[in-house]
Formats: structure tokens, sequence, C-alpha cells
């Protein structure tokens, strides 16, 4: 129980501080006054459903891209609702996913190999950090566009 609890609330200040930054980057996009709660809400859903699957084991990577994949999703089911465009919801809401702290890591540790020279271990970190990040944002690429190859097909799949 005691578990359950401690998902629960780490959860709720997941979505909550992820929030945040969705509203804030819907403002310097100009986002509609009607449309910032579901930014606000896209974000954290998206970052909420990242936080559980990565709870329960899955990688960042993969758990971004069905992350950024749900947000595409309702974003576009929010664009029918209110007749507007899908990016309107979705780009905000895919803002506090962005791998910052991954890339910053294999920055630091590329300014390092160029202050203190090479090490085996400030290479790896750079690899590692910087392929994380990568991969990262080609998951929200990819999640981002996942609609648009389902729904908006002119032809069959098959």
């Amino acid at each position: 129980m005691s578990d359950f609890f401690a998902l629960f609330l780490g959860l709720i200040d997941d979505m909550f501080f992820a929030s945040i930054p969705a509203v804030g980057f819907a403002l310097v996009f100009n986002v509609p006054k009607s449309a910032l709660f579901y930014c606000a809400l896209g974000g954290a859903i998206g970052h909420g459903s990242r936080y559980l699957m990565m709870q329960f084991g899955m990688p960042i990577e993969w758990a971004t891209l069905f992350a950024a994949t749900i947000v595409g999703f309702i974003g576009v089911a929010w664009s029918h609702r209110f007749l507007a465009h899908p990016k309107v919801f979705t780009v905000a809401a895919m803002i506090p996913m962005v791998p910052g702290v991954y890339a910053f890591n294999a920055m630091i540790a590329m300014v390092e190999i160029n202050q203190l020279g090479y090490t085996h271990e400030l290479f790896s970190s750079l690899i590692e950090n910087f392929l994380t990040a990568m991969f990262i944002i080609a998951g929200l690429a990819v999640g981002l566009a996942m609609p648009g190859l389902f729904i908006y097909r002119r032809r069959p799949i098959v």
C-alpha cells in the first residue's frame, strides 16, 4: 500500500510540474487562452505517462516514444473537438519531455575533454548522454508524427 501511495504522489508531482513549462511554451507560441488548459493537461498526461512507464521498467527512450504518441492522438482528438490545428495542443505538451539534462551532461563531457584531455570515462559519458538525448528527441518526433501516419492517410495501410 505504501508503494502505491508513493507512486501516486510521485505521479501527481510529476504531472503538476510538467504542466508549468507546457503552459510557458504555449504562451511563447501564442496559443489562444482557451487552449492553455489543454496544453497544460497534455504536458501533464505526456510526462505522467512517461513517468509511469519508466516506473514499471521501460527505458526512457521507449517511454518517451509512447508518451509522445499518446499526446499526439489526444491532440488530434482535441483539435477535432475545438476546431484547431493539432499542433496547438501537442507541441507545447511535448516540451516538458525534451531531454535537457542528457544534452547538458553530453556538452559538459565534451568541454571537459577539450579542457582536461581525453579519458575513457569522459568519452563514455559524452557518447552515452548524447545518444540518449538523440533517441529521446527521435521518440518525440516520431510520436508527434504518429497520428498523421494513421489518421490522415490518403491510401490504405495494406
